[in-house]
């Protein structure tokens, strides 16, 4: 990737604070200033969806879906906007997103901030009008902080978003909503899909569905969450959202901030519990490593542990807008490597080791 404008300009953003960092970033795609990426070609096929490569940006980057077609530019394989909910949120109070730039890793407490369905919708069924992008689109829905019957929500989001997702993502996973992580509980999770699943049915339409989980599960709790997705039609796992533990070698002086951690301390968690989740799902469930990854060899690490596909988001707060295709080009030299030709090859294959 030749360099770019906005990758020329990134240093200077460490002078603003991270949200309004994060809001530059949004609008140099918009403006063409970041270029576009050739990455390596490791076609994946998964839910029925044809991937021009396993990586994808995370839900949060792109909330209110205004920049996605960009960022496919920057050689993502596929994206998610969102988290969504029903009407607009402002979130909690400001600050609320926290750099500690010595541990690669980012502190957020934003609690759903987003313009709410209507808008969101309408800049989806423009983006789609525009015509057909270069890989699969997810749409990650949540609820509103207020919300009395959550079931209902749900299903009302999915519904929505199945007009324009490529695949959708039910988030019962971030730590900023009070009580969302409750409901990651597989009775309450059961109710949730089914309500989901009766959404699409109202739309009359087949878009896969993808549950976002939290890294801080107990283990005991993970082998009925997988059941229960299994049981729902669930295509898929996301794993992981952020974490509310503060490990004890975390150097930045924001490290005592309330909110989901993620970046580079996130990696061991979430691989661990992306790899217990491939030992129980046994390839029922196609699973997508989320958590830590700023190289091609942490998502190969994720691959190897089970994940089809691999998302980021915090590393490219410090990396830039050409990290994707150096993540992918240095992922293909590792499948050359190892004699793989495909990534389903390795998929899987470092599930049963002990640790990541």
């Amino acid at each position: 990737m030749t360099p770019s404008l906005a990758s020329a300009l990134m240093p200077l953003t460490r002078f603003f604070d991270p949200e309004s960092a994060h809001l530059f970033a949004l609008r140099a795609l918009n403006a063409g200033l970041a270029g576009r990426a050739e990455p390596a070609s490791l076609p994946v096929e998964a839910m029925g969806l044809s991937f021009r490569n396993p990586l994808g940006l995370a839900a949060g980057f792109d909330k209110n879906a205004v920049a996605a077609r960009p960022l496919f530019g920057l050689g993502f394989g596929f994206v998610e906007i969102g988290t969504v909910t029903p009407r607009p949120q402002e979130g909690n109070p400001r600050p609320r997103l926290f750099r500690l730039p010595e541990d690669a890793a980012v502190i957020n407490r934003n609690g759903f901030n987003n313009d709410g369905w209507q808008a969101v919708s309408a800049r989806l069924a423009a983006l789609r009008a525009e015509g057909a992008l270069p890989g699969p689109l997810g749409v990650n829905v949540g609820i509103n902080k207020d919300c009395d019957d959550p079931a209902r929500d749900y299903g009302l989001m999915v519904e929505g978003a199945s007009a324009f997702g490529d695949y959708i993502t039910v988030n019962v996973s971030s730590p900023n909503t009070p009580g969302l992580r409750d409901l990651q509980a597989a009775d309450r999770l059961k109710g949730l899909l089914d309500a989901a699943s009766a959404g699409l049915a109202r739309a009359g339409r087949s878009v896969p569905l993808v549950v976002k989980i939290a890294p801080d599960l107990d283990r005991e709790a993970l082998g009925p969450i997988v059941e229960t997705a299994l049981g729902a039609g669930v295509a898929g796992l996301i794993i992981s959202n952020t974490t509310i533990a503060r490990p004890a070698t975390l150097k930045g002086a924001a490290k005592a901030e309330a909110g989901g951690l993620s970046g580079r301390p996130l990696f061991r968690p979430s691989t661990e519990l992306l790899r217990a989740a491939a030992r129980i799902a046994e390839g029922r469930l196609v699973l997508i490593g989320a958590g830590g990854v700023a190289s091609g060899a942490e998502a190969y690490a994720k691959i190897r542990a089970g994940a089809t596909l691999v998302q980021l988001y915090t590393a490219m707060a410090y990396a830039g807008p050409a990290l994707p295709a150096r993540i992918i080009a240095e992922l293909a030299s590792l499948l050359s490597r190892d004699g793989f030709s495909r990534i389903d090859q390795a998929v899987g294959l470092d599930r049963n080791a002990d640790h990541a």
